[in-house]
């Protein structure tokens, strides 16, 4: 059952990940900074994928914080993170994609099975990556409505990365 859960949950996590890429590939530099909800569209895009990356780890104390989090900012800080510049925020979704591939490849059925590694999180690692897939879902939501009210046109992905 875990082979058959794990290309299901790559296929549309791949798919979340990707259409926040787009988001992100698509919103006008002149926008970068508009507020969206309770942050600039900067902001949001880089606390979506700091989660992404935090809620990979196998544990807490596994997170480590790449260079990229010293310029962004750690989101489990009580301050708002500035966030990183388009072309940053970019390449760290591909790291994320990346990661997301790797991490889902080495899940067996007894770490699916096992808790999530994440204190707040009183929940399986399996159910952490359809939590980790819709909190993509949720911003990216927020994103693509922020950028359509610009007339900015976006695709929907159904499965998989492109």
């Amino acid at each position: 059952m875990s082979e058959l859960y794990k290309q299901i949950v790559l296929g549309q996590f791949e798919a979340a990940l990707a259409m926040f890429r787009q988001c992100v590939a698509r919103c006008p530099e002149a926008n970068w900074e508009d507020k969206i909800v309770n942050g600039t569209f900067r902001q949001t895009a880089y606390h979506t994928l700091f989660f992404v990356d935090f809620y990979l780890s196998t544990t807490e104390e596994s997170f480590e914080l790449r260079e990229l989090h010293h310029r962004g900012g750690d989101e489990r800080e009580p301050d708002v993170c500035p966030g990183l510049s388009k072309e940053e925020t970019l390449a760290y979704t591909e790291i994320c994609h990346e990661r997301l591939i790797s991490q889902i490849a080495v899940e067996t059925d007894a770490t699916l099975a096992g808790p999530s590694g994440i204190a707040r999180r009183k929940i399986t690692r399996a159910e952490l990556h359809i939590y980790n897939m819709r909190h993509v879902q949720h911003h990216t939501g927020a994103m693509s409505a922020f950028l359509r009210k610009r007339g900015i046109d976006l695709d929907w992905i159904g499965r998989d990365w492109r």
